[in-house]
């Protein structure tokens, strides 16, 4: 197994997040790759960093439109000296009204879906080599390597082809499961992360091309509140290849890994020639979010799962939060997958 990093990802340092009423600090900051990659050293993974690929994978997924937000959206804001460090917007479209208008936070509040999702200095720099992470990794499993981890930061499976959320920006698993899909491969991408992957579901939900499984926290309860229902089976040729699992919150590495075991079913079924784990690591009972009660043994036995599909296999990294366990948790699942072999 290989790795893939880009060391700009590191350049997207947003400063707050909006939480209770207030603006704390973002957990989704730089030193998660440091932790991560301590991680893989400690799993005895190497670690490569990514070929300069074009945007045409990314062009595929996202809006021209949204991505000329992303790339210039921070440095129109700052032109103002009223405006602050971080663009956020303050007012967001409705089921009432959803057009898209011409001024700069009009924009900011259609193209952003929440409040986490800030622009700052370098993050196009940063979401673009996310997303390259992704499609080199992606590129090296189709030229023959069985099993590759792209570390991805920011992570992607809550963005939309037009709209960030999530702290994501980029949808780092959807660009690489729509490469290998246009090359003629079937791909089944399993959603672990503990918050429901509602940005990938989109994208795919009207597709039959690509399976999309998710296992995560009840949406009834926790974010993205509004996506990951299990009557949400896709639309169209897409119908029955969209599957969501939602477990009660605080549930156990037991509770959790039975959702999975049925997630799997799922992927044997469609018979992938690719899957794709978006692996969230945030289910873990150390994670500061604290909605699950994952423990490092049970994301060892979800890594022994995931790879007891035998299938080549792009693992791209989601959520999962600073806590002196995340590098343990990234080493126990990579265990349980390599060793499944």
């Amino acid at each position: 197994m290989i790795a893939i990093y880009d060391e700009r990802q590191a350049l997207h340092e947003p400063l707050t997040r909006l939480a209770g009423g207030q603006l704390v600090s973002s957990p989704e900051k730089p030193e998660r790759l440091e932790m991560l990659l301590a991680g893989l050293k400690a799993a005895g993974v190497p670690v490569i960093k990514p070929a300069e690929h074009g945007d045409e994978a990314i062009r595929a997924i996202h809006d021209a439109d949204y991505l000329d937000f992303l790339e210039h959206g921070f440095a129109a804001w700052r032109k103002s000296p009223a405006n602050g460090p971080e663009l956020r917007a303050s007012v967001h479209p409705n089921v009432y009204m959803n057009r898209k208008p011409l001024d700069l936070l009009g924009r900011a509040g259609y193209f952003q879906a929440d409040a986490s999702c800030v622009l700052v200095e370098g993050t196009w720099q940063a979401v673009r080599a996310s997303a390259n992470t992704a499609i080199d990794a992606m590129s090296r499993v189709l030229a023959g390597e069985n099993r590759a981890y792209a570390l991805c930061r920011p992570p992607g499976h809550h963005a939309y082809g037009d709209k960030a959320g999530g702290f994501c920006y980029l949808n780092n698993t959807a660009i690489a499961a729509n490469l290998a899909s246009q090359l003629g491969c079937r791909v089944a991408i399993i959603d672990v992360d503990v918050h429901h992957g509602n940005g990938t579901q989109t994208i795919f939900y009207d597709r039959a091309d690509v399976l999309t499984v998710s296992v995560h926290g009840d949406p009834a309860f926790l974010y993205p509140y509004y996506a990951g229902y299990e009557d949400e089976r896709g639309k169209g040729a897409g119908l029955g290849f969209n599957r969501n699992f939602p477990v009660p919150l605080f549930s156990d590495s037991g509770v959790y890994l039975a959702a999975l075991a049925v997630g799997c079913d799922a992927v044997t079924a469609f018979a992938p020639d690719i899957v794709i784990i978006a692996l969230g690591l945030d289910a873990a009972v150390s994670d500061p979010f604290a909605c699950m009660g994952v423990n490092i043994e049970g994301f060892e036995r979800m890594g022994a799962m995931l790879g007891g599909l035998r299938r080549k296999t792009l693992v791209v990294q989601e959520g999962g939060y600073p806590s002196g366990a995340l590098p343990l948790l990234l080493t126990s699942f990579l265990r349980g997958l390599t060793d499944a072999d």
